[in-house]
């Protein structure tokens, strides 16, 4: 006994010493980890400068996938194509949204898409799937039509016009504004409108009879609607806008409406009907989460953001829209719609032959 408690004081510190090293962390070098928590990956999406999406829509995708979403603004459409059809090859992006059927023959024909048979399809009306190669699907529409201002023609008495060729009347000498279809895309859609409507032989006939009418000619939308149009102070109670302007006159109104001070002449012929699409850029390496976030653009939760983030309108049938479009929105029941191709073919030489006649 004695002896254990001899050897006690001796023993004590080394086995402190042991209890410290126990307690304390070393390196395991050889010790089997388990993975590391991959960061979330990235997904770049090229569009024009007007897209947009809220925040919550967006971050549902993003935690759904694991990863984050980049969008690549790239200017207008014509621009952004541009830009997709010189990165071919070596894509800028995974995904270009926003091509319109205005510009979808020449990126079909420069091949920057990677078909794609999304389930989503089922669900699309067949009017808006303009490739039959699924390489650009259809995401959203706008009709280009005629507005008008309820106010003026009720206090002058003066029925509304409800064609193209109605507004060749004197009653409508001076009461119209357009936008130049070089600088502007609604102007640009509103002269396809009158070649759909009249055709190639006699679109340049109507046109002259505008100018007779003493038609207004202005850059681009923001001036005809916001200066011209004798809604918002200007002279003109007939501007060239979109069918979806009335509801939207009520949605953000600065004190409530119980309905749009404007219409929209919808009658057939008389609009032009824009469709947007997305596709698959050739050569991304995310194909995987290319092919999710077509298919998110496609779901009811993105196609019931679509309108009040971009003011344009869905393709699919199951998103509900807000109560002020379903009440108010005019939709044409016979738009315009060009063949793509047909666009591709004569753009130019279309402009430069409405230039001719009115403006020079």
């Amino acid at each position: 006994m004695k002896k254990l408690l001899f050897l006690l004081p001796l023993l004590l510190p080394l086995a402190l010493a042991a209890c410290a090293q126990a307690a304390s962390p070393s390196p395991q070098p050889t010790q089997t980890a388990g993975p590391t928590p991959a960061g979330p990956r990235t997904l770049k999406v090229m569009t024009h400068d007007s897209f947009a999406v809220s925040e919550e829509v967006l971050a549902q995708f993003e935690q759904q996938y694991n990863v984050e979403v980049e969008f690549l603004l790239s200017g207008d459409t014509g621009s952004a194509v541009n830009k997709a059809v010189l990165s071919k090859g070596a894509p800028l992006a995974d995904v270009f949204y926003g091509v319109d059927n205005t510009f979808l023959s020449r990126a079909l024909e420069e091949g920057i898409f990677e078909p794609y048979d999304s389930p989503l399809l089922a669900d699309i009306p067949g009017d808006f799937k303009l490739d039959p190669e699924n390489r650009a699907l259809p995401v959203d529409f706008g009709d280009v039509c005629l507005n008008y201002d309820k106010a003026y023609f009720e206090e002058k008495g003066l029925a509304v016009p409800q064609s193209l060729e109605d507004l060749l009347q004197p009653e409508y000498k001076g009461l119209l504004t357009v936008e130049n279809p070089a600088t502007s895309s609604p102007g640009l859609a509103f002269l396809f409108a009158t070649i759909g409507h009249f055709g190639e032989d006699g679109y340049l006939d109507f046109w002259r009879g505008l100018v007779e009418n003493e038609v207004n000619v202005v850059n681009d939308w923001e001036t005809a609607y916001y200066s011209e149009f004798s809604q918002w102070g200007g002279s003109d109670p007939l501007v060239v806008s979109y069918g979806s302007s009335p509801p939207f006159e009520v949605i953000f109104a600065e004190e409530p409406l119980d309905e749009p001070p404007t219409g929209a002449i919808v009658g057939d012929g008389a609009c032009f009907r824009q469709i947007e699409f997305v596709g698959i850029l050739a050569g991304t390496e995310n194909r995987d989460l290319a092919e999710a976030w077509v298919d998110f653009m496609l779901s009811p939760t993105f196609q019931e953001d679509i309108p009040l983030q971009m003011f344009v309108f869905p393709v699919n049938p199951n998103a509900q829209l807000q109560p002020e479009f379903v009440d108010y929105l005019a939709v044409p029941e016979n738009p315009v719609v060009l063949d793509p191709a047909l666009i591709a073919a004569n753009r130019e030489r279309w402009i430069e032959a409405w230039t001719e006649v009115v403006l020079r």
